[in-house]
């Protein structure tokens, strides 16, 4: 599948339990169907990075990309993702007033610990047949 320009484009570590738990927590609330997935291990995410200059040896769990726009890593990516799901999701903008070292402290925390305490998996999750649509190559 290729890159859609009017999607938002999540990479994410494909190998992690908890990175693919908040991926399919993604899927039931992205009602307006705005995202693409794809693993930080494909070819298409490196793709993706290379374009834009990240070193992925530097950010290795979650980045956001809105084509065109702009790229997103670690706590602001998540708050972005967040606050597109509308509704009460937009109150965790609130977490935008935490400076951006102590919000990228904490997910550095947790996603240098994600592993041992959530476990990982040998490869990359395969989508459903009706998911697949939503994830890059």
């Amino acid at each position: 599948m290729k890159v859609q320009e009017d999607k938002k484009i999540i990479l994410f570590d494909g190998v992690c339990n908890l990175c693919n738990s908040a991926i399919q927590f993604v899927i039931k609330r992205d009602k307006k169907n705005i995202y693409q997935f794809a693993a930080l291990q494909s070819d298409m995410a490196s793709l993706l990075l290379n374009e834009r200059g990240i070193d992925s040896s530097q950010i290795d769990s979650i980045i956001l990309i809105d084509p065109n726009i702009a790229y997103y890593t670690k706590s602001t990516a998540a708050l972005e993702i967040g606050k597109s799901f509308g509704g009460g999701w937009r109150l965790l903008g609130i977490f935008r007033w935490v400076p951006k070292p102590i919000r990228d402290w904490v997910y550095d925390l947790v996603a240098k610990n994600r592993y041992s305490w959530f476990g990982k998996q040998n490869e990359c999750m395969i989508p459903s047949p009706e998911l697949k649509a939503k994830f890059l190559d």
